[in-house]
């Protein structure tokens, strides 16, 4: 009988160190977080990025006791891989990835697969002040409703970046872009898919040329997708050869098309961030005659989100540090361009009068545009969209000549 019962006090005990925790109860949620580990798996190739991310790491284990590790990943893919793996193997407790920089198709299919855990985020303290009614994106992944899954903590939108020095006037729509490189071979490029900027530039073209653009809302199966991408394809056959290095080489990443525009190489450059060329300005990586500019037709905008792992080992840690991300110190420190200036998820008129200074004495930089000439935010396309577009360019582009 004893045997027994230790057998099942053993089994209960394992049972209940492996539950998920309750985010409504955010006291025990912090407590149990002290002294947690959380492996952050995000995108690592932005040095201002990272800093901002050791940041925020040196302010959860200053307030919170929370020791943050950034697992820089080249593409998102590879957390989504590790858990798939995890799972296939068994491990559904004990997780290596505690917490995922995540967006569009890589949320949709752990979505599917159930691989995240929550929901959770709208049990967070910080919540309270994210603005869901005029930001609807932080509730919608790629038109994927994100039911508590995810946590946004930064919003995005298309701009694109020119050197005044070498360029008076830059092209304001797809086509012009088009005319500006044949007349000017060489002088524009985008980093090559499926990195996330690269595939961004494709989706901003194709929402130009595609004949009914509520098509990209729906997954790409319920479309006529040749008629929809006939004329998309069209003007990327025509631009190609007129890009740097003839379309035979591609930038890797953002910050190697930062280093083209620096070194003159190039004249106009695509960012999902409004203030990256005040950002490169400030931190001396581009001349200060660098101006930001945006299509008269809009252009994309989104969240950037963070998951939890359904098998995450520290989910309490990983809370903490997403609660602590959406809080107007992180948010505002994020927004200010010398550190990287991603734009606020929070509504600034529910914050005190104290947490609103903090936005208020920030000081738009050099090359970065007024929130009132952004212009229009177009919506993401359906996931599945990009990750149609991405392999046909592979098949089209993608290899050097």
């Amino acid at each position: 009988m004893r045997t027994f019962l230790a057998a099942a006090l053993a089994s209960f005990t394992a049972f209940a160190a492996v539950a998920n925790p309750d985010p409504a109860n955010w006291d025990a949620v912090t407590e149990e977080a002290r002294g947690q580990t959380v492996y952050w798996n995000a995108w690592g190739g932005s040095d201002t990025i990272n800093s901002f991310i050791g940041w925020i790491g040196d302010r959860v284990q200053e307030e919170y006791g929370v020791t943050l590790e950034h697992v820089k990943l080249s593409d998102t893919a590879e957390a989504v891989s590790r858990v798939v793996a995890e799972k296939s193997a068994g491990k559904d407790d004990g997780g290596a990835v505690d917490m995922i920089w995540i967006n569009g198709e890589n949320f949709a299919a752990m979505k599917r697969q159930g691989l995240l855990f929550g929901p959770w985020v709208e049990q967070m303290p910080s919540w309270a002040n994210v603005d869901v009614a005029g930001k609807p994106a932080v509730v919608s992944d790629f038109t994927v409703p994100t039911d508590g899954l995810e946590a946004p903590w930064g919003m995005a939108q298309v701009v694109f970046y020119y050197d005044t020095a070498r360029l008076e006037a830059p092209p304001k729509s797809m086509e012009a872009l088009a005319a500006y490189a044949a007349e000017n071979p060489g002088r524009f490029t985008y980093p090559q898919p499926p990195n996330f900027l690269g595939s961004t530039f494709l989706k901003q073209a194709l929402i130009e040329f595609v004949p009914d653009a509520s098509v990209l809302q729906a997954p790409i199966d319920e479309a006529d997708y040749s008629a929809a991408t006939a004329e998309f394809w069209a003007f990327l056959e025509n631009l190609t050869p007129n890009l740097w290095r003839a379309g035979r080489a591609y930038p890797q990443n953002e910050s190697r098309q930062i280093q083209l525009m620096a070194d003159g190489e190039i004249d106009l450059a695509i960012s999902f961030n409004p203030n990256e060329a005040s950002n490169a300005i400030a931190n001396f990586e581009l001349q200060d005659s660098v101006r930001t500019f945006v299509m008269d037709a809009g252009s994309i905008g989104n969240a950037s989100f963070v998951a939890i792992p359904y098998n995450a080992n520290a989910k309490e840690g990983a809370m903490v540090v997403a609660n602590f991300i959406m809080s107007p110190e992180a948010q505002a420190m994020m927004q200010d361009p010398e550190v990287w200036g991603l734009g606020t998820v929070l509504d600034l008129e529910k914050l005190s009068d104290d947490d609103r200074m903090l936005f208020d004495a920030l000081e738009l930089g050099l090359a970065t545009l007024p929130p009132d000439e952004l212009g229009a935010t177009l919506p993401e396309p359906h996931p599945s969209w990009m990750v149609r577009l991405e392999e046909d360019w592979t098949e089209r582009f993608g290899v050097a000549q």
